[in-house]
C-alpha cells in the first residue's frame, strides 16, 4: 500500500518568504508535503496561479482550503493544529493579533519603502499607514523592550511572523541594531523549530 498523502501541501521557495511559513510548520508540529516552485517560470504558470493567483509564495492547501500571505499562514496554523499551544489565549489576543498584523502592514511596508528609496513627507506621513519608518521603528522598540515576545513571558506564533521580520531585518541591515530586536532576534534563533526549519531551506538553496 502506497503511503496516504498528508492533507497539507506547502508550496514554497526556499529564497522567499516561504522560510517563516516553514518555521511556523515546524512549530506547529504540522506534516506536510513540499513543493518547490521556481521562480523562472514555474512561479506565474497556470498550475500555480490557480494556488495563488498573485504569483507568489509562500502558499498552504490544507483540507481544501488554501491560504497566502506569511501572517495569514501563521495565524491559520495556530488555530488548525491547537494541540502546539501557539494560539493566543483570551487575555493574549489583543496583543497578539495587534502586533502580528502591526509587522505585516505597518512595519513590512515601511521596510519595503526604505529599501526602494521611498520616503513620505511630513503631507503624506497623515496618510501612509505606517506613517514614516522611525515611527513604525520606534512603536515596535517600545514593545520589545517591556516584554521578552509578543505576548509577554510566552512565546506564541505571533513571535513567528514578528520575529521573522526582526531576524531577516537585522541580517540584511533594513532594521536598525537596536538592543532590544537584537535580544529578540537572540531568543528566537535559540528554538529547536527555527534551527529545524532554517537548516532545511539552507539545504534547499542550491538545488532552487
Amino acid at each position: 500500500m502506497s503511503p496516504t498523502p498528508s492533507p497539507l501541501t506547502f508550496y514554497t521557495n526556499p529564497m522567499s518568504r516561504g522560510q517563516i511559513a516553514r518555521w511556523a510548520l515546524h512549530e506547529a508540529g504540522a506534516d506536510y508535503d513540499q513543493k518547490i516552485i521556481a521562480y523562472e517560470g514555474e512561479m506565474k504558470s497556470d498550475e500555480y496561479l490557480a494556488i495563488n493567483p498573485m504569483g507568489k509564495v509562500p502558499a498552504i492547501v490544507h483540507n481544501g482550503g488554501t491560504v497566502t500571505e506569511c501572517a495569514a499562514i501563521c495565524a491559520y496554523l495556530a488555530d488548525s493544529f491547537p494541540e502546539a499551544g501557539l494560539a493566543p489565549t483570551a487575555d493574549e489576543r489583543a496583543d497578539y493579533y495587534r502586533w502580528l498584523f502591526f509587522a505585516a502592514g505597518p512595519i513590512e511596508q515601511a521596510v519595503l519603502d526604505r529599501n526602494f528609496g521611498l520616503s513620505p513627507t511630513e503631507e503624506q506621513e497623515r496618510t501612509a499607514g505606517y506613517g514614516s519608518y522611525d515611527r513604525a521603528m520606534d512603536v515596535l522598540d517600545q514593545m520589545l523592550q517591556s516584554r521578552a515576545y509578543v505576548c509577554g513571558d510566552r512565546f506564541t506564533m505571533a513571535d513567528v511572523y514578528v520575529g521573522s521580520q526582526v531576524d531577516w531585518g537585522l541580517q540584511f541591515q533594513s532594521f536598525p541594531e537596536r538592543d532590544s530586536f537584537q535580544a529578540y532576534a537572540e531568543r528566537l534563533r535559540t528554538r529547536d523549530k527555527y534551527k529545524e526549519a532554517k537548516a532545511i531551506d539552507a539545504a534547499l538553496m542550491p538545488e532552487s
